[in-house]
């Protein structure tokens, strides 16, 4: 646990009057996080991709399916010329390898308030409510996935788990502990408290679009794996 962390529960200890925990009860409680809870969950036949697709579809996401990592910028190209964007883009460095065209302006850096699209990979995918899970790290900045107007997420689809409980075990597992931020996304920004109408764009990106990698054929995506 981090000394900031610390310091704080112990403030908060000594404002209830409370010492700090002695051994036997900090075990108790670390083997209680530990312990797996089962809680119900909505129980669902339908396939995982199509799922997600129609929960992200329903949210005012939009997707593009790719066979291979060699197509994505196309499809990023795609999107980019249909909206009329200009070729620019902040890229999460974990994409870096790919060949972008040569015309475009691509920055690996965080995203600043002239970016209008940036281009993230997600760590894994939610089919019980399409959502995505995007991870902060050096490789996908946080400000990827709100100061962009525009947003394409690249996401495996042997990463599209069943429920949210699904998620956090997988993130649990992963190597290097757990990130900084962990932002759960399912579809566009958007806001009602404006004469109640729905606005897209209020809080981050007005469009979402993501493009879908292979097919989920691999058994991580019904079991896990971040």
């Amino acid at each position: 646990m981090s000394t900031a962390r610390e310091d704080i529960l112990d403030a908060v200890r000594r404002a209830r009057g409370r010492g700090a925990l002695d051994a036997p009860t900090r075990a108790a409680l670390d083997a209680r996080i530990a312990t797996p809870v089962r809680h119900l969950r909505p129980a669902f036949d339908e396939d995982l991709v199509a799922r997600f697709i129609r929960k992200l579809q329903s949210r005012s996401g939009t997707v593009a399916r790719v066979a291979d990592r060699a197509q994505i910028p196309a499809a990023v190209e795609t999107f980019r010329s249909e909206h009329g964007l200009a070729p620019r883009a902040a890229v999460g460095a974990g994409l870096k390898d790919l060949d972008w065209p040569a015309d475009w302006t691509i920055h690996h850096d965080r995203a600043g308030i002239e970016e209008t699209l940036s281009v993230t990979p997600a760590s894994a995918a939610i089919a019980e409510t399409g959502t995505l899970m995007l991870l902060a790290s050096s490789d996908s900045p946080t400000t990827h996935n709100f100061v962009p107007d525009n947003q394409v997420v690249v996401l495996d689809a042997a990463r599209i788990l069943r429920h949210f409980e699904d998620g956090w075990a997988a993130l649990r597992e992963r190597t290097g502990g757990m990130p900084r931020a962990v932002n759960l996304v399912s579809g566009p920004s958007r806001t009602a408290d404006i004469e109640q109408t729905i606005q897209l764009g209020a809080h981050g990106p007005r469009r979402l679009h993501v493009v879908l990698l292979g097919h989920a054929s691999d058994p991580v995506a019904r079991t896990g794996g971040c």
